[in-house]
């Protein structure tokens, strides 16, 4: 079990290695891949089903200890995102299919590495936990509508059919994986040892099936949908901390509330897309899935450089 903790802690560290090498491959070589498509929603639920495993009652007492802080994460990703890809699905006049996968990804609630990169930033990441966890519960019910909202322009929408999906791919495994520590703790353990070389590997797939499913029309579009999902994920950091900033947050808050703006549940949005939609419609999840670990990781680097103002100017006046 070691051995196999080791191994998911370097996968971990070079995850976006292997989902752009997955994404190239699937590219060059297609029919290799195409298969994995039928897998992509249990595939998933395993990702969820580790994250269940690793949350505790713990992780939902910072919501209690600063109700307005995590409300206004939550408040502001699901604001911000699906806002600014609306705007540029409207504004760039995005092929119909485009516009409703960049909408999907919008709409998705916070990444599921993106309590990671807020470690690796140095920020706040009890609160960063809370907006992902909070967020990721309330998916079922907020993204549907949201996805209702603003891509109806584009194509009609069942919302009980993506509640289910929601529901079935996300919560079901999360509450499993809950239930699972908390009541068989020991079992769970090497479980947990376990899940982030069966998450990475599961995203790894993932990525590669809808590439693979999707390389005709990426082949035509892909620089297009490229250059939104960079913009999108990009003016999602920047208004997210800004945002934060104005609520009055402090820096290592600020920084939680960014990445947790900025960086999507993307392979939800695979999964989403693929049932529900065309295969087209789950190429942005997919790119930004790649994409959001690449500047996640450079923001963090940045992040990390930061020291905040206002503490500085504090402990000069203490020491003098």
């Amino acid at each position: 079990m070691q051995t196999i903790e080791k191994i998911g802690n370097f996968a971990g560290k070079t995850f976006t290695l292997w989902v752009l090498l997955a994404a190239i491959l699937a590219y060059l070589y297609p029919g290799n891949f195409k298969g994995i498509g039928a897998y992509v929603v249990p595939l998933l639920g395993l990702v969820m089903f580790g994250m269940g495993l690793s949350l505790s009652a713990e992780d939902f007492k910072e919501v209690f200890r600063r109700p307005k802080e995590v409300a206004l994460g939550v408040a502001g990703h699901f604001i911000i995102m699906p806002l600014l890809a609306f705007g540029l699905s409207a504004g760039l006049n995005l092929p119909s299919e485009v516009a409703v996968g960049v909408i999907l990804v919008g709409c998705c609630p916070s990444g599921t590495s993106s309590n990671v990169m807020v470690f690796l930033a140095k920020g706040n990441v009890a609160l960063a936990v809370s907006i992902a966890s909070v967020s990721t519960l309330l998916a079922p019910i907020i993204t549907p509508l949201l996805i209702l909202l603003f891509a109806s322009k584009w194509v009609d929408i069942s919302v009980g059919s993506l509640f289910l999906s929601i529901v079935q791919v996300v919560i079901i495994p999360l509450v499993l994986g809950f239930i699972i520590k908390k009541f068989f703790a020991k079992g769970a353990k090497g479980g947990q040892k376990a899940m982030p070389l069966v998450s990475v590997i599961s995203i790894v797939l993932i990525v590669s099936a809808v590439v693979a499913g999707s390389q005709e029309q990426i082949a035509k579009t892909g620089w297009l949908i490229f250059a939104v999902v960079v913009l999108h994920n990009t003016l999602g950091f920047v208004l997210g901390f800004f945002f934060s900033r104005l609520c009055g947050m402090d820096l290592a808050k600020q920084k939680a509330v960014a990445m947790e703006v900025g960086m999507q549940n993307s392979g939800l949005g695979v999964a989403i897309a693929s049932a529900n939609f065309s295969p087209l419609a789950a190429v942005p999840s997919a790119i930004f899935s790649v994409w959001h670990n690449i500047s996640g990781s450079v923001l963090a680097y940045i992040f990390s450089r930061m020291k905040d103002g206002k503490s500085g100017e504090h402990a000069k006046k203490i020491a003098s």
